[in-house]
């Protein structure tokens, strides 16, 4: 609109008559924005830029390093009382909606059930040798998903193939891994207490049921 081009174009011709320490301290100012924008926390804008002066300012602060101190670790510890709340919480309803799907893929017959509560699907059942024990080193390939279909981790997508022990993964993964003979392809469906638990893992919320795809190339 008319409207938002006459706001852009003021933008910058703003931009355009401040001096380079003004564009700069523009930028700095910005990305502390951004940044506090992105925390749980309803940061006082006005109050952020009073701080700020006053320290570039060189002028008394209205606390004393102390009470800053204390003041920053009580808010530390409070906002991670809240995201242990949260994340509880998240873990709590991720859980149950593992256990549900578990419960409803069971009843398809092509999956078989381990006491564990481990589920896998043959895609294609290999003829090598299997794994000896939970300290062999596997080589595989291998795609992980959350329920939504959402990929987090893809050997695939690398274009190679990886090497490790089997007693430094997941338990689901232990325990899976060692039914497979090489040259095998299987689906794994892994409850949170074989895989993450309550933790979360980079973009695998807590308390996540996963699916893996693996295939097992080599055993040494």
């Amino acid at each position: 609109t008319l409207f938002c081009t006459v706001l852009l174009f003021t933008s910058f011709m703003n931009s355009q008559n401040m001096t380079h320490e003004q564009q700069i301290s523009y930028i700095i100012g910005y990305n502390i924005g951004r940044n506090m924008q992105q925390e749980s926390f309803a940061f006082d804008a006005d109050a952020v830029n009073r701080g700020i002066k006053t320290a570039i300012n060189q002028e008394p602060p209205i606390f004393t390093e102390e009470e800053m101190q204390q003041k920053m670790q009580e808010w530390q510890s409070s906002m991670q009382a809240r995201e242990e709340a949260q994340a509880g919480l998240s873990a709590a309803e991720n859980k149950t909606k593992g256990e549900a799907f578990l419960t409803e893929n069971k009843k398809d017959k092509s999956v078989v059930v381990l006491p564990s509560g481990l589920q896998y699907k043959v895609v294609t059942m290999g003829t090598g040798v299997k794994p000896k024990d939970a300290t062999a080193t596997v080589t595989v390939h291998y795609e992980g998903k959350l329920l939504d279909g959402t990929v987090f981790d893809s050997s695939y997508e690398r274009g190679e193939t990886i090497s490790f022990p089997l007693n430094q993964v997941i338990k689901g993964w232990t325990e899976g891994v060692q039914l497979m003979p090489v040259g095998s392809k299987f689906i794994f469906y892994i409850p949170s207490d074989l895989a993450y638990g309550d933790r979360g893992v980079s973009i695998i919320p807590a308390g996540s049921t996963l699916v893996f795809t693996i295939e097992l190339f080599d055993v040494k």
